[in-house]
C-alpha cells in the first residue's frame, strides 16, 4: 500500500469515528430512521399544493405538459359549476351547522388514468351513476375534508384543527358520514345541471382504492373541478370528476355561451314586458266577402262601377287581425255607425 493509499484510509477512519460519535457529529446517527406522516409524503409528491403553476416549470417539464390533453371548451359548464358553488355553500351550512365556505380552485382536462396516479391517499372515491345520460363520474374527498366533517358532525370544539391518524383504514362511523356528506353534494349537483337538463345523480359505491374506481378507460379524456371546502380552521378539498364520455349526450348544451332565462330569470322585466303587450293597439279588420278576380278585370276599373258582394243580408262576418282569423260576428249599426257583435271566437288550427 502507497502512502497516498494509508494517508487516505487513516482520514476515512478519522471520519467514520466522527460521525459515530454523538458528542461530535450531533444526535443523529447513522443508523437513526425517520417515519414520514402522510402530509409529508403528499408535499414530497407534489399533492398537496394543488395545480402546479406554469412560472415555476423548467423547459422539459412545459415540453411535457404541453404533449398533455387539450380538448374544447365547454363554457355553459363553468356556469353550471358556478351555480354548484352556489347551491352547496347553502347545503353543507344546514347539513354541518357551521359557517362554510366553498370555491372553484381549477377545472381542468385530464387523461383518467393520468388522475387515478395523481389522486392522494387516503381518500374516498364515490362512484356515481347519471341515469338519463347512462355514464358514470367520479366525486373524490380527501382525507382533510373527510376529517374535518366527522369531527364537526360528531361535535368537535372549534378553533382546533381535525386530528389526522395515520395508517388505519377508515371506520364504519366515518365511511357513513362521509356517504351523508356525498348524498348532499350530489342532490346539488343534479340541481345544478336541473335548468340546462333533466339528469340525476345517483350514488353507487365508496371506493378507497382508485383501481377499484376505473369508471372510464384510462386514456379516455375528462374534466376536472377541484372545490375547496372551508369551515372556519377546518376544511378539505372535493374533486369532481366527469368524463367525456359522460357529457356527451348534452354536449352541444354545454357548447352555449348564454342560456338565458333558465339560468337569470329576471321576473321585473318579464312583469313589464306582459303589461306592455296588453296594452299594445291591434287594427281589426272586418271581412265582409272574399273573391278572386283575374287581373285584366282589376286594371279595366273604372271610376262608378260597382263589385257584388255574394254577403247576404244578417249574414255573420269575420274579423281579423293581419291575416288570423280572430271571431266571427255578427254586422250591425249602433248610433249612426256600423258595428259589429261578436258572436263566437275562431279557434286556430294547428299547421302540420
Amino acid at each position: 500500500m502507497s502512502t497516498e493509499d494509508e494517508d487516505l484510509a487513516a482520514a476515512w477512519g478519522e471520519a467514520l469515528e466522527t460521525e459515530g460519535d454523538p458528542a461530535e457529529a450531533g444526535t443523529a446517527t447513522p443508523d437513526s430512521t425517520r417515519v414520514l406522516n402522510q402530509a409529508e409524503i403528499d408535499s414530497l409528491l407534489g399533492f398537496g399544493d394543488g395545480p402546479a403553476s406554469q412560472e415555476g416549470l423548467s423547459g422539459i417539464q412545459r415540453i411535457v405538459s404541453a404533449g398533455l390533453v387539450s380538448y374544447e371548451r365547454l363554457p355553459m359548464l363553468e356556469i353550471i359549476f358556478d351555480r354548484l358553488v352556489r347551491i352547496m355553500s347553502t347545503s353543507l351550512r344546514n347539513f354541518t351547522s357551521d359557517n362554510v365556505e366553498v370555491s372553484i380552485d381549477s377545472i381542468v382536462s385530464l387523461r383518467f388514468g393520468d388522475y387515478l396516479n395523481s389522486v392522494p391517499l387516503p381518500a374516498m372515491l364515490a362512484v356515481f351513476k347519471v341515469e338519463q345520460w347512462d355514464n358514470y363520474g367520479l366525486l373524490v374527498i380527501d382525507s382533510a375534508l373527510i376529517y374535518s366533517v366527522v369531527d364537526v358532525l360528531l361535535g368537535g370544539r372549534r378553533g382546533t384543527a381535525a386530528m389526522r391518524i395515520e395508517g388505519r383504514p377508515y371506520t364504519t362511523i366515518e365511511r357513513t358520514l362521509v356517504e351523508r356528506l356525498i348524498t348532499v353534494v350530489l342532490a346539488d349537483l343534479t340541481d345544478a345541471f336541473s335548468p340546462l337538463s333533466p339528469a340525476h345523480f345517483r350514488f353507487e359505491r365508496l371506493e378507497v382504492n382508485p383501481r377499484f374506481a376505473a369508471v372510464s378507460r384510462l386514456s379516455n379524456a375528462c374534466i376536472l373541478s377541484r372545490l375547496r371546502v372551508d369551515m372556519e380552521d377546518r376544511g378539505g378539498k372535493i374533486e369532481l370528476l366527469l368524463p367525456y364520455a359522460t357529457l356527451e349526450p348534452i354536449r352541444e348544451l354545454l357548447l352555449q355561451q348564454f342560456m338565458g332565462e333558465k339560468f337569470g330569470r329576471d321576473s321585473i322585466w318579464e312583469t313589464h314586458l306582459g303589461e306592455e303587450l296588453r296594452h299594445t293597439e291591434l287594427s281589426m279588420d272586418v271581412v265582409l266577402d272574399e273573391q278572386t278576380m283575374p287581373l285584366a278585370a282589376i286594371m279595366s276599373l273604372q271610376r262608378g262601377d260597382r263589385i257584388t258582394l255574394n254577403a247576404a243580408p244578417g249574414a255573420p262576418v269575420r274579423l281579423r287581425c293581419g291575416d288570423i282569423a280572430m271571431f266571427e260576428a255578427e254586422l250591425g249599426r249602433r248610433e249612426n255607425r256600423l258595428a259589429v257583435r261578436i258572436m263566437r271566437e275562431l279557434r286556430q288550427k294547428a299547421e302540420v
